[in-house]
Parts: structure tokens; sequence; C-alpha cells
């Protein structure tokens, strides 16, 4: 966790009309800088920096901050990497106080080499753009796909030559590592023999520069020309690049991406800059990987709606099933995920190209919502004319509707595939262990405790783990799935608060109590959660092993109030099982805290 006292300091000395004046064209007008707002589409200027407050603030769209805010609002950026990139240039060093001196200056030097790694790479891509104005038949192979000047441009598009060491004409030093370490150059035999062998990993290839969210270039996609194998090469991972993380088009799609209101999440490089072509500059792609929830949580930092475009062949349902996967844990009440098969034949790029853009539009308005792809998928390959195969799709469907997170979306969704099991929601939520859980999501909010009372009586379990989580927010992503659900679970003003909280962390990162505070002013429960911060900074310090001890004392409590249901059901197999499962488990949990409070007493 970075300290505050390094937080006010870098505010200090950062100049927010400089960070601000970078990103966007700004004007002076009195004592403030007037500029068209990034976060909205404007045709006047309404968003306002102002140099003696170091703050920002639209009148548009509401948008507002400090300059840490706004690189992670404008870029996508982590909280970390935002202080990062404030710090860099002022020579302030980010400190890490859970870090040791050599652990920390071992993080200097990673990024250090980091840093490096993407100058390569980006003399790299402008070699490649370079290459690309000298190469008649590259250009026209991009004129052939329909691309323009404008659109090459703004990707970046370049060319590699067919030779082997077309890049040492690009760089001093064709035997320099850095080319190996990040991927440009392929090196066979020992690094200290005279003779080892090396040779440009892209030869003959329309080349595709992947950039951070930063617009740092991290790597590279290689398309053949003609109807060579592999069609698509990437870089290999790096200290820089991590497939599984990335998603091309991110950077160039930012804006877009706020003024359309939704991201659309395609296959290729190609059906990226086809899309960008004809309107839809919205479009990312995936690296050659299945969409993972990383790609997700990123996507929905920059918009709550995201579509996922795919061929309506095998292969493309079987990516739909993936990404399904992968959306499910984060489709909050407040955000939309939907899926848009194409006819088999056509990808988006030949799509558009074909029909052009109205009738893509059209296909994109036909793009099923992710509840409806939930019940699809758990029926596919099953009879539900007959009793085993409805059981079947049960069984396909739950652990999809349980990762989906505690919400409105989840609890509609559980009569639906009731309905098509042909079974009363009750017999459902029974059968899945849900009976206590929807019992506790329906009955009414809770209230908040009256100021007197909550200073002398003893706060409850809800209420420490919510003052622990808002005082150290950086926690959350370090409890397990498991524990997150069992939070996810708690309804009423605690459940507002929380869901609350993890949008705040899935757009912003970690933020400091203070940032925290007042970015949930104007909330209806603000108040309550403000006097459950006020409250821990006023204890002694707490550690992560006082989260997890909260943790384990709420599931002994939902997991007694389970085996209490379980036990007054009409006993069955199934039932006595699971009833002995959860009875060993709760006596397991309060081993664990047992041990842990004599510990304690012994350190003590």
């Amino acid at each position: 966790m970075i300290p505050d006292g390094f937080l006010h300091e870098l505010l200090s000395r950062v100049d927010i009309v400089d960070v601000v004046g970078r990103r966007v064209e700004l004007k002076r007008s009195g004592a403030n800088h007037m500029g068209l707002c990034p976060f909205h589409a404007e045709k006047s200027p309404s968003f306002s920096v102002n140099a003696a407050k170091q703050f920002y603030h639209c009148f548009g769209c509401g948008a507002h901050g400090d300059a840490i805010r706004f690189l992670m609002e404008h870029s996508g950026a982590s909280f970390r990497d935002a202080v990062a990139e404030l710090a860099q240039p002022l020579g302030m060093a980010v400190p890490d106080e859970s870090l040791d001196p050599a652990a920390q200056q071992r993080a200097l030097q990673a990024r250090a080499h980091q840093a490096t790694l993407t100058e390569v790479l980006q003399r790299a891509a402008t070699h490649y753009r370079t290459q690309l104005k000298q190469h008649p038949q590259a250009v026209d192979y991009l004129k052939r796909r329909g691309l323009s000047g404008e659109i090459a441009a703004r990707f970046a598009l370049g060319y590699a030559p067919p030779g082997w060491r077309s890049l040492a004409s690009g760089f001093a030093r064709y035997d320099d590592p850095l080319l190996v370490d990040s991927g440009l150059v392929i090196a066979q035999g020992d690094d200290r023999d005279a003779e080892q062998k090396r040779y440009d990993r892209f030869r003959d290839r329309i080349m595709f520069p992947i950039r951070s969210v930063k617009g740092e270039v991290i790597g590279f996609g290689g398309r053949v020309l003609d109807g060579g194998e592999p069609k698509y090469l990437n870089s290999p991972e790096t200290p820089v690049f991590v497939k599984g993380r990335e998603l091309y088009g991110l950077y160039e799609a930012r804006t877009a991406l706020r003024s359309k209101g939704h991201a659309l999440v395609v296959e290729g490089y190609m059906d990226v800059v086809a899309l960008a072509q004809h309107g839809f500059a919205n479009a990312v792609a995936t690296l050659g990987t299945a969409c993972s929830a990383e790609h997700v949580q990123k996507l929905f930092r920059f918009t709550d709606t995201v579509i996922f475009s795919f061929d309506g062949d095998a292969a493309g349902r079987r990516a739909a099933a993936r990404a399904l996967e992968a959306a499910l844990p984060h489709a909050t009440d407040l955000r939309s995920v939907r899926i848009l098969f194409l006819p088999s034949e056509h990808d988006p790029d030949s799509f558009v190209r074909a029909f052009g853009a109205a009738a893509f539009a059209e296909q994109l308005a036909k793009a099923v919502p992710l509840s409806r792809q939930l019940i699809e998928q758990a029926s596919q390959g099953v009879d539900l004319g007959s009793a085993e195969g409805r059981a079947r799709m049960l069984a396909q469907a739950k652990p999809l509707w349980l990762a989906l997170p505690q919400g409105a979306l989840r609890r509609q969704l559980l009569p639906e595939l009731a309905r098509q099991a042909q079974l009363d929601s009750a017999d459902l939520a029974a059968l899945w262990g849900q009976r206590v859980a929807l019992a506790r999501g329906a009955g009414a909010p809770l209230r908040a405790p009256a100021r007197a009372a909550a200073r002398h009586a003893p706060a409850g379990l809800a209420d420490q783990a919510l003052r622990l989580l808002l005082a150290h927010n950086d926690w959350w992503d370090r409890l397990s799935g498991e524990d997150q659900g069992l939070l996810h679970g708690l309804g009423g003003l605690h459940g507002e608060v929380l869901a609350w909280l993890e949008r705040q962390l899935t757009e912003h990162g970690a933020q400091t109590s203070a940032a925290l505070s007042g970015a949930m002013h104007g909330e209806a429960w603000a108040a309550v959660a403000q006097g459950w911060l006020q409250a821990v900074a006023a204890a002694e310090l707490h550690h992560f092993e006082d989260l997890q001890r909260v943790l384990q004392r709420m599931w002994v409590e939902a997991l007694g109030d389970e085996a209490q249901a379980l036990a007054s059901a009409e006993p069955d197999a199934q039932r006595l099982a699971e009833l002995r499962h959860l009875r060993q488990r709760i006596a397991e949990l309060k081993a664990g805290l047992s041990a842990r409070a004599a510990a304690e007493r012994h350190g003590g």
C-alpha cells in the first residue's frame, strides 16, 4: 500500500494543468483552463482544470478529481500505475510499505528493464512503419482489404520485410540482448557462442503494434500477406507483454468506448481495424487466447456494456462459452453483457466489407443478453422433453448461475431455470442450497445503527468486515473467490456499500481512505460508511489476518444457518451427506479460530 504522505507530496508537486494538457487541448479562461471533456462527447468546452486547487471538473458529465484520478479515468491505468507515471518525471520512487528494501530494489530494477523493453519495441514499430511505406505490395494488400491510410496511421500499422535480418537496419546492434528479450529476434544456441544464430521473428507480415492502455508498444501481431501459415503470429510473452491480460485496440478505442457506450470484443486484429474503418471504433480483440476474466474486468473500467462478437460456427460457439464463463463473475446489476453470433461464413471483417456498417449495426442490435445465453448454453445437447434431460440442463446451469454475483439478475434467473426444468423456484433453490440466501436477500434493508449506539455496542461481523475493507480496500483482491462470494451475499446496507466499493476498485484501483471517503459523497449511506472509516482510523493498527478472522466467524454463522435449514428439512441421503460436510467444515473453522486465539494469547 502506498503511504498517504507520499501521495500528498506527489499531488503537491504535480501540475495538473500539465498532466491534463498533454492529453486534452486546454485554453486559459480566467483562473481556470477549459477544454472539450475527454469523458463524454461535446461540442462546447465544459471541462475545467483549476491549477490553484489542482482539480478538474466537467460541468457536462460531472467527471472530477485530481491528477491521479484523471490518469486512471483517461487511460484505464491502475491506481499504482497512475501514481508511478506521475512520480517518474519528478524523480520520486513509489514506496511500498509491504516490501523490504531488497524487494523494493528488485522491483525498481524490474520496472527499469520494462521501460527499456518498451523503448526497443517502440523503435521497432517506427522501423516497421517506415518499411510499409517502402514496400508497395504491403500497401496494396491493405488497400485491397478496404483500409485507408488514416486507419493505418491510427493503428500504426507497419510491415516486416521477408529478409531474415531486416531489423538490423533499424538498430545499431543486432546482437543486443534486448532484441531477444523483447521477442523481436529469435536466438538459437548458447548466447556465449560467437556463432549464435539470430534472425527476425516477424518476416513478410503486416505488423499490428499492440499498445498498453498508456499507449506504450508492448508487443506485435503479424499477419501474412498470402496464404502462408500461421496466418497470425504474436510476440512471445515478455516482462511487458502477457497475452491473457491485453486487448488489441483498447488504447485506440478509449474515447469511442465512452461515446458509444459499449465495448465490442472480436477475435482478430483485422476485425478491429476493419470495424474502425466503418465507424465502429469501439472494437477490441483478444490476442489469440480465450477471453479471460481479466479481459472483462479491464473493459469494465471503461464501459458498463460489453458485446462479444463470434462466428456462428462450432468454434465460435465454443469461444462464446468461454467468454460467458469469464464474464459471469463481473455481471453485476449495473452492467450488461451480450453475445452476437454472425452468420457462420462471416467474421466481422468480411461481414462489414460485404454488407456495410448499417447491416452490421442491425446485427449488433440482435445480440443475445447474457441471461438468455446462459440458459441456451446450459440447454445445449440435452432433451428438455425428458426428466433426465432437464436434470442434465440444471447440472450444466448450476456452476454458471453460481458464478454470477449476488443481485437482481441472479435472483431473476433462478425462476427462469426452474421453469425450464418444470420445477418450483423454491424446490430449485433448496436443491442448490440457496434457501437461506434467498430468504436473507428478500428481507428489508438493514438499518444503519444509531451513532450513539455504534460507539458503545460491539459491532456486528458484517460491520467489522466492511470497516476493514473500506480502510484497507487493497485487501479485496487478496480474498479468495469464496470469501468474496460470502460478502456479496450480505444484502441490505452492507451489500450496497460492498457493491459500490467493488465498482470503485474495478474502475479506479485501490485508493486511500481519504479518497474513498470523498468518492462516496452523495451516496445515501455515506454518513454510515464514513463513520466506519473513522472508527477504524481511531482504532489500533489492523492486519489482513484480522479480516480473515472476521470472515471465518461469518462462515461459521452462515454455514450454521445452512446446516440448521438442512436439519429441519425432510431427510434424504443427499441432504444427510451435505449436512455432515457442513458440520465438518464448521468444526474445522472453529478449530482454526481457537488455534489462532491461543497463539495470540501465547504471543501476548
